[in-house]
């Protein structure tokens, strides 16, 4: 069984060098943070029955449960959270938040919600577990904490939602928000008969909008705090942006391939998040 280190070493070898420099408890509380969002995040994109997906995420909240009621908790993660997590003094609400907005994704899956399920869906996949991730490592004011992780989370999860849209659409995901399809007049009702659409490049590009602001505003704050205590939070930025500038550039109408960073590219934005 990997641990908590060598799951984002294996899936995010740069991020995982980017934390390196941390204190160790604050560095096994973030692998932990990271692997318990994997993992939720593996449970909504796998191939396993609607009714399965719903009892696993069932039983985290009942871990949950365990691991705030100071109960021996029942899986591997549960008790690095139990171990690495609690002595940060993270909100258990924080954390059903992240469950929350899975279940918005299963049993069936999210296709073209309401902006409000929307942005629910950012709030607990992407807003809040930079929020838990801030607080772990406590740089920073909690109001200046808030914004940082309402605007990056928002730029992260807006770009990859923008980049992966076919990959999703053929899963049966569709997580622009009807409104702006709506206005765009795209009137498919299916995920793939959307990406099809001509119309479907207006809404994107609305969407792309909210990422731009959120990625400027997140990076004011990166600029003010301690850099190299958020050096991984940089990283994350660099690379997110970088997608999203291959796409803007290249027009919202273009769907595929999907934008790629070279290991030269790569090895550019490390020494950009260490140097900057």
């Amino acid at each position: 069984m990997l641990s908590v280190g060598d799951i984002i070493k294996k899936s995010q070898p740069s991020l995982f060098w980017c934390m390196r420099g941390l204190p160790k408890p604050k560095r096994e509380a973030l692998y932990t943070l990271f692997a318990f969002c994997r993992h939720i995040s593996n449970i909504i994109r796998s191939k396993m029955p609607a009714e399965e997906k719903t009892e696993l995420l069932n039983a985290w909240r009942e871990e949950l449960d365990n691991i705030y009621d100071k109960k021996v908790p029942t899986t591997n993660i549960g008790r690095k959270i139990y171990k690495n997590c609690i002595r940060f003094n993270l909100p258990k609400d924080e954390l059903s938040e992240i469950l929350n907005s899975a279940f918005l994704d299963v049993p069936q899956p999210l296709q073209a919600p309401t902006m409000e399920i929307f942005n629910q869906y950012l709030y607990g996949s992407a807003v809040v577990p930079i929020h838990l991730a801030l607080t772990i490592i406590g740089e920073g004011k909690p109001s200046t904490r808030e914004k940082l992780a309402e605007n990056l989370g928002k730029a992260l999860m807006i770009t990859y939602i923008l980049r992966d849209i076919k990959d999703d659409a053929k899963a049966g995901h569709l997580f622009i928000p009807q409104e702006l399809l709506q206005q765009a007049q795209v009137c498919k009702n299916t995920p793939m008969a959307v990406i099809e659409d001509r119309n479907l490049a207006a809404a994107r590009t609305e969407l792309s909008k909210e990422a731009s602001k959120c990625f400027a505003t997140a990076q004011r704050f990166l600029n003010k705090m301690n850099k190299q205590a958020l050096m991984s939070f940089s990283y994350l930025a660099n690379v997110s942006f970088c997608y999203f500038d291959q796409m803007n550039n290249r027009g919202w109408e273009i769907i595929s391939p999907k934008p790629k960073i070279s290991r030269w590219h790569n090895l550019r934005l490390i020494i950009k998040t260490i140097f900057s």
